[in-house]
């Protein structure tokens, strides 16, 4: 293949250099040229095809439109994160901090599409095809089918696609992709660019559903332009710490699912093991109620999930600290607030520490009033009742409004077994059923009610 001619580009005005400079001729912005590459001027090449063919104007009633197919990974978790199974010319983005799961994970799940007679291959950048084939002989998947590059070059990895599309396609990892048609260093802002978008083009063109791996910086963010979110259907990140054996797989994009939909996995010598009961890992094992714990109904994605809330409040000095794990700091200010202007409740001089249990991340305001519940209970010292839980989100002048999907939650709560429930008063079914039997509900429409509910179940 012809190396073509690499041009920089600048990200403000869209100007290019013949090299790279610090500052852009045209504008005379800093730091803003980054390097790309120039169109061919050869007849019927093309670098920026279209994805798809052309097609005549129409109106939305005139498409047919049908449901995509999806093909399940064997692996329940992962097909639910996905929103039913891997899609046909999909492109899906994973990242995760270094040695969390992700090609355990990717390859417990090409080795089930294998055997379901689904054609697949792993490339491999960051690895030989040895240590591949070692772990998989850690994971039990013996005499596994799954085929197996070892290759680092862009042109190489497309031309064995095009030789034998498979049905699904692994990259791990983007990073470690480089085109010949760069200059620039593996895992640089413009080799990560160019790549994924061939890569993806490719997977639009042929039908192969491609699944890329990505680093993730100090921040916990996927490491490259922020561009490589938007060009793929599906992005999905692992959560978790790597000294605990459970992970969260989480989705922030999906054309063809929910967003945020979640799977838990717990890591296992065999692999990663989907969790068909997540609110068991997050929930407390008191023999006994506690001081400070409230458990909570939250909502990830489609699933109710409940998760149990702790606070600690403890005497402070001249300036108490605030500080959450789990959960949003800036809101627990203002919880805080609210709970000595509505309830009462004075933290002023204290230090306040909340955590989530089980390291899940919380974004919801549904958590308000649980925190607030947990936050009365550590400084006054009396445990809530055995079998109580709380959820609702609480408003600056005092008002508990209403969770969405509130009678899913009440029934997963008692579905597990809790006997009392402080919810809003628009999440209060109208009338009990079975779903409901052995639930006692209590609806309430302000803080200081939920405070004098919980006062009279003590």
């Amino acid at each position: 293949m012809a190396k073509e001619k690499t041009v920089y580009t600048c990200t403000d005005c869209g100007g290019t250099a013949p090299r790279w400079m610090g500052q852009c001729p045209h504008c005379q912005a800093w730091n803003t040229l980054v390097e790309s590459v120039a169109e061919s001027a050869a007849p019927g090449r093309n670098r920026f095809a279209a994805l798809a063919k052309a097609a005549p104007v129409a109106t939305l009633a005139d498409i047919e439109a049908s449901e995509v197919e999806r093909t399940p990974t064997a692996i329940g978790e992962l097909d639910r994160v996905l929103g039913g199974g891997i899609v046909e010319g999909g492109v899906v983005l994973i990242g995760g901090d270094p040695g969390i799961g992700k090609s355990t994970l990717l390859l417990q799940a090409l080795d089930g599409l294998q055997r379901a007679g689904v054609s697949t291959l792993y490339v491999t950048g960051e690895e030989s095809g040895a240590q591949v084939a070692l772990r998989s002989r850690r994971l039990g998947l013996d005499h596994s089918q799954v085929q197996v590059l070892a290759e680092t070059q862009l042109e190489k990895i497309l031309a064995t696609l095009g030789a034998r599309p498979p049905a699904v396609a692994v990259i791990d990892s983007i990073q470690t992709v480089y085109s010949e048609q760069l200059t620039s260093a593996p895992g640089s802002v413009a080799q990560v660019r160019e790549c994924a978008a061939h890569l993806t083009r490719f997977a639009k063109s042929g039908g192969t559903a491609v699944v890329l791996v990505g680093h993730v910086t100090k921040e916990g963010t996927l490491a490259g332009p922020r561009v490589l979110e938007h060009m793929v259907d599906t992005v999905l990140y692992f959560e978790g710490d790597t000294h605990s054996s459970f992970r969260l797989v989480r989705a922030i994009k999906n054309r063809f699912g929910a967003v945020n939909e979640i799977g838990v996995f717990a890591m296992t010598e065999r692999g990663l093991k989907g969790v068909s009961n997540p609110s068991a890992i997050f929930l407390s094992q008191h023999t006994e109620p506690v001081p400070g714990s409230c458990v909570l109904v939250t909502l990830e994605g489609t699933r109710p999930m409940l998760v149990e809330i702790q606070a600690l409040v403890d005497s402070g000095g001249p300036s108490p600290r605030r500080l959450s794990v789990g959960l949003d700091r800036d809101r627990l200010a203002m919880l805080l607030a609210v709970l000595h202007r509505h309830a009462g409740v004075a933290c002023m001089d204290q230090d306040v520490f909340v955590n989530a249990v089980g390291g899940v991340r919380i974004s919801e305001p549904a958590a308000d009033l649980a925190v607030m519940l947990a936050i009365t209970s550590s400084l006054r010292g009396k445990p809530l009742p055995k079998g109580f839980l709380a959820f609702g989100e609480v408003g600056l002048a005092g008002e508990v409004r209403p969770a969405p999907r509130g009678q899913e939650r009440l029934k997963e709560a008692a579905k597990l077994g809790f006997s009392v429930a402080v919810v809003p008063k628009a999440n209060a079914p109208k009338k009990g059923g079975r779903e409901y039997e052995g639930l006692t509900i209590h609806a309430v429409e302000r803080i200081d009610e939920a405070m004098n509910v919980v006062r009279g179940l003590a």
